[in-house]
């Protein structure tokens, strides 16, 4: 059976990869770049520093899996803002970058506008939870601050992603 990806052998090469560049935006990815950097480097130094605590003493962190949870959170909320912009999060290829231009246009408008519908129930849920846990007064278990100071970061983020699906979905709408 002939190799089909013979021809193609210097692709899987990642020297070679270079991502494609950013559509234009009037507010650029660098604010979710930076942050999902910062997230996963300090995510990436607390958990290294719970690994050799329990390795040399037998004991752990107890604030590393609370914070580490949060951080998690964060990490993918911010990720997925630039994912959806660069259009590199997950979707079905086969049915978005498939048939006519204008069959690509209308899945890309509906799929932005359920997106859109999702992540602002989202916030709105995220902002309820955060009111409730302020108002009742919810204290973590590992460190005993209150969960609000964890939770009021969500619905901003979501609010984020939200904005920018808004941004896509216009330019989406005014491509013709």
């Amino acid at each position: 059976m002939p190799d089909d990806h013979a021809a193609d052998s210097g692709a899987d090469d990642l020297s070679e990869f270079t991502p494609p560049a950013d559509p234009p935006l009037r507010v650029p990815l660098r604010f979710e770049d930076w942050l999902t950097v910062l997230t996963l480097g300090t995510l990436a130094c607390i958990t290294l520093a719970n690994v050799i605590v329990r390795y040399l003493t037998a004991e752990s962190f107890a604030w590393t899996e609370e914070i580490s949870i949060f951080l998690l959170i964060v990490l993918t909320l911010s990720a997925s803002s630039s994912a959806f912009v660069r259009l590199l999060h997950i979707r079905i290829e086969l049915l978005a970058d498939g048939g006519s231009p204008g069959r690509r246009r209308r899945f890309a408008l509906s799929a932005g506008a359920v997106s859109l519908l999702f992540f602002a129930g989202l916030t709105v849920l995220l902002g309820r939870m955060a009111l409730d846990e302020y108002n009742w007064g919810d204290t973590s278990p590992a460190i005993g601050v209150p969960t609000w100071w964890y939770s009021m970061w969500l619905p901003i983020l979501s609010a984020v992603i939200t904005l920018r699906l808004a941004g896509i979905l216009r330019r989406t709408w005014e491509q013709s």
